[in-house]
């Protein structure tokens, strides 16, 4: 069902623009009257990373008339394979400053405005408060709740998109018009269940096609047209070059939202409690696992160092002297034949959040000596072996 334009058309189209825009302006649904709402709109998009990247640009090349980018990381080269907004020549620069720089060259008479900030409960209602539409492309579960609590609150509509390997998700989330993200995920997956990009990968290209079609399902809201996926979650699995639609409806248990949570990240919780207890007190540097590496080797010191990541994730890059058990095998109970009963055990995985719930289950079968490696590989190519790839 469509829904009435969510923004008011601008007085007048310019001739630079009636000209750049023309290809709009011959559809019958869209016309002059969609593009100069498009020209009035104010979107913004949280996150200028994977599906960030292709939002902005696509939006800016439409024409809407303002764009915001909330927007903290600097561009890292592992960036490049899906996140097309930023080059080569962007690697160490702000991914907010190198995404406005494209949007300048994209389209330069949309104005762009920069929050080079995390998004966090201080600011997301001021920042929110600016615009008509919000487009999130976030890869977090505590920023995604963040962002639809603000929205709920301030009565905004967002698009929100979702990627991991071979498959995406795009709905739009409107409480006034219909479910909220919560309707859809009440809570949060337990601690460790849903491997981040970061971790399990994703194909590069499927960033474009969620993100074009989050930013179809913005440009149908801002203009008037078509029929939106309010109260439809659309998934696609691009091995099977597949689209599936599910209705989503509101949840009659859900609580109102009034207000922004103390603490989104305790509520998403990147690790396990039981997790994070048997981390607190042994839990050791790459500094320190060099130097007992080394005392291995001279043979005062015996130990087992166990990379908890998958096969795939070693290939890339080790630390020397390790032996690969996946976390799986911690969690189904396969590692503990695999595991010396006479030596300590040391663990690591990328960044140390795996390795962190391998330890528990550790520390629950009795390995009281074992310890993990906090930052992971991620902390050993940077300050040990910076020889070896990051990922």
């Amino acid at each position: 069902m469509a829904l009435a334009p969510l923004v008011e058309p601008a007085a007048e189209l310019t001739q630079d623009e009636v000209r750049r825009y023309s290809r709009h302006l011959i559809i019958p649904d869209v016309g002059m009257s969609g593009q100069k709402r498009l020209k009035n709109a104010k979107v913004l998009v949280i996150g200028a990373g994977g599906l960030g990247s292709p939002a902005l640009l696509y939006l800016a090349a439409a024409g809407v008339g303002t764009l915001g980018i909330v927007e903290f990381d600097e561009v890292d080269e592992s960036n490049l394979q899906r996140q097309i907004i930023h080059g080569q020549s962007d690697i160490g620069k702000s991914k907010a400053v190198s995404a406005q720089e494209s949007i300048a060259e994209t389209n330069p008479l949309v104005n762009v405005i920069v929050h080079e900030e995390r998004l966090e409960n201080d600011n997301v209602l001021g920042i929110f408060e600016q615009y008509d539409l919000i487009v999130d492309g976030t890869d977090n579960f505590a920023t995604r709740y963040l962002v639809n609590d603000a929205a709920v609150i301030l009565g905004k509509p967002y698009v929100w998109g979702s990627i991991f390997r071979f498959e995406g998700q795009v709905s739009v989330f409107w409480a006034q018009e219909g479910p909220q993200y919560r309707d859809l995920y009440p809570e949060p997956p337990p601690p460790g269940m849903v491997p981040s990009c970061a971790e399990g990968g994703v194909l590069g290209v499927l960033c474009a096609s969620i993100g074009s079609i989050m930013v179809t399902e913005a440009i149908k809201l801002i203009t008037g047209i078509g029929d939106p996926l309010i109260g439809r979650l659309m998934v696609y699995d691009a091995l099977e070059m597949r689209y599936t639609t599910l209705k989503i409806g509101r949840d009659p248990q859900g609580e109102p939202i009034t207000k922004l949570m103390d603490d989104y990240e305790a509520f998403c919780g990147a690790i396990s409690d039981e997790a994070a207890e048997a981390a607190a007190d042994s839990t050791i540097s790459v500094t320190q696992l060099d130097s007992m590496l080394k005392e291995r080797e001279e043979g005062t010191r015996d130990f087992v160092l166990v990379d908890v990541r998958e096969q795939n994730e070693y290939e890339i890059n080790k630390i020397p002297g390790s032996v690969l058990i996946p976390k799986g095998e911690f969690l189904n109970g396969n590692a503990f034949d695999q595991l010396p009963q006479d030596k300590q055990v040391v663990l690591h995985c990328k960044s140390g959040a795996r390795s962190a719930e391998a330890l528990a289950v550790l520390k629950g079968a009795g390995y009281s000596d074992a310890v993990h490696v906090g930052g992971g590989v991620v902390a050993w190519v940077n300050q040990v072996d910076p020889s070896q790839p990051s990922y």
